[in-house]
């Protein structure tokens, strides 16, 4: 964990830099992926970079298109019925 000289937009809190998982979605897929983010240590709010967002949108967009190209399957989910 590496301590930042910024402070957090939301609370003003001390930031810290760190590796976190990040869900992804589109349409009836799901991806995860770990990613560095910079992280709030007292509201726990996440800020990434336009590079990491940029990669969020298009797995988002393979995802949506049920078209993985880099994604490897590791499973099965299940939706309970109501």
């Amino acid at each position: 964990m590496k301590y930042l000289d910024e402070k957090c937009a939301i609370c003003g809190g001390e930031l810290v830099e760190k590796k976190v998982e990040k869900l992804l979605r589109g349409g009836k897929n799901m991806a995860s992926l770990m990613v560095n983010a910079e992280v709030c240590l007292h509201c726990g709010e996440r800020f990434y970079t336009p590079q990491v967002i940029e990669q969020f949108e298009k797995i988002e967009s393979e995802l949506e298109k049920d078209d993985p190209q880099d994604i490897k399957a590791v499973g099965r989910a299940f939706q309970i019925a109501s």
